[in-house]
């Protein structure tokens, strides 16, 4: 049995033939949808998501391919294609009777939340992205030694057949790897939730590696087409990030600002995991951004 969030209740809701996401919903008023990273579920959203819910509608999702969500097979570089994970979450709103909706997304969520901004802007009223950069600047922004941070990105990004069999052969290793590196409170999150998202990921080797894929393939494509077409986020944008630029020698403020018009660009002394580590930073600028 997967954790779940006190006080919500879950629900399947169909978004696509075949694909389904395990979504947790609670409260009431204007609605937010919460999108979870890697390598974990929609619990990442715990202490934020209980908050909210005091006076909003939130609706948390685990991402396709992740947690108790449908995993279906790659069957080309679509199915895990941001566009296609992005409209999986307008999917789900809709379904559950919210044509507008706040978007907030850490890691691999924030980059479906950018590209359901790009893609639905009728659809979001405010996003919040959490230390993540837009798809095609991080693949700028690597470059060198210093590109061993992100060693991952690498791997996943090879050919159907090759990082697959790789991880799973040590995939609490693996994933473990993540969890205990990225996180700058170890007690931020406990054995229970540590366990949960190795169980959630180790089952979910495939769609996982076919998602980071995707960014290294058709995201980028997507992502070039819409900086041609000179398109930008339209609704106020909240970033947080930690403070990779002054390390990588790049300015995630200005990186930022060339794709949102209306941009809040912050950054934390927390860990990657920061709806853990700094729950209450997170609600802060949350609360910020909804009331712009």
């Amino acid at each position: 049995m997967s954790l779940t969030i006190p006080g919500f209740t879950y629900h399947r809701v169909g978004t696509a033939p075949g694909v389904a996401l395990h979504t947790a919903v609670a409260g009431s008023g204007p609605a937010v949808v919460l999108l979870h990273g890697f390598p974990q579920t929609h619990v990442m959203w715990r202490h934020v998501a209980a908050d909210l819910a005091r006076d909003h509608t939130v609706i948390c999702p685990d991402l396709r391919g992740y947690g108790e969500s449908d995993k279906p097979a790659e069957a080309d570089e679509h199915t895990y294609a941001k566009r296609t994970m992005a409209a999986d979450v307008v999917a789900v709103a809709r379904a559950l009777g919210h044509e507008r909706f706040a978007l907030a997304g850490h890691d691999r969520g924030a980059l479906v939340a950018l590209r359901a901004g790009l893609d639905h802007p009728d659809a979001v009223t405010h996003l919040l992205t959490l230390d993540v950069l837009p798809t095609l600047d991080m693949w700028d922004v690597l470059h060198g030694a210093d590109a061993k941070v992100a060693w991952h990105l690498y791997l996943m990004a090879q050919p159907v057949g090759v990082p697959e069999p790789m991880i799973e052969a040590v995939a609490d290793t693996f994933f473990a790897s993540f969890l205990d590196g990225w996180v700058a409170d170890p007690a931020a999150i406990g054995p229970e939730h540590r366990a949960e998202y190795l169980r959630a990921s180790r089952e979910a080797v495939p769609s996982i590696v076919a998602d980071y894929r995707a960014s290294a393939g058709v995201d980028v494509t997507h992502d070039r087409e819409d900086r041609a077409a000179g398109r930008v986020l339209t609704m106020p944008v909240t970033a947080v990030q930690q403070d990779w630029g002054a390390a990588l020698g790049y300015d995630a403020a200005a990186l930022w600002g060339a794709w949102a018009a209306d941009l809040d660009h912050r950054t934390t002394r927390a860990g990657h995991f920061m709806a853990e580590e700094a729950p209450g930073e997170v609600v802060a600028a949350l609360r910020g951004l909804l009331a712009r």
